[in-house]
């Protein structure tokens, strides 16, 4: 075990973890922060995506030690952020969301997408999200909230 301190959300937090712990289960089992989500542990679906430094991060292959000082934003925070306000709206607006389960690293992703391109194509869409995966298939709706949130934040 070794002491970490992180900024998470604007916050400095201590946490003690094995080195090789993923970022996912030091926000989820040490900092109580579930909005972030297990889905496949291999970086496959983007459940687990949070912002490390403003870019998209699969937080489940991400050991804590290689975090370094680099602030981590998550779902969390969204709600106070402009774009990730701009977004959850969006989904609010589009009825995105069925199940639920990959929403916040959906959301994650297009708040980082929006970012770096505030005007997307559809392709500039599917292309950002296409590695988070989605079990009722909301694609259609995720790409048209993507779009609405551009729109808001013009």
């Amino acid at each position: 075990m070794a002491k970490y301190q992180l900024n998470v959300n604007g916050q400095s937090r201590e946490v003690s973890a094995d080195p090789s712990t993923p970022l996912l289960w030091v926000l989820r089992e040490d900092l109580k922060m579930t909005g972030t989500k297990f889905g496949c542990g291999v970086s496959a679906c983007g459940a687990c995506t949070v912002h490390v430094a403003g870019v998209a991060t699969r937080s489940c292959v991400v050991p804590i030690a290689l975090l370094g000082e680099r602030p981590v934003v998550t779902i969390e925070a969204m709600a106070q952020d402009p774009v990730g306000r701009a977004v959850q709206d969006a989904w609010v607006e589009k009825d995105v969301v069925q199940c639920g389960y990959c929403q916040s690293g959906q959301i994650m992703t297009a708040v980082a997408l929006l970012r770096h391109t505030p005007r997307p194509t559809d392709a500039n869409i599917d292309e950002s999200l296409g590695g988070n995966l989605c079990r009722c298939a909301t694609y259609v709706r995720i790409r048209e909230a993507v779009h609405l949130a551009a729109q808001k934040l013009k």
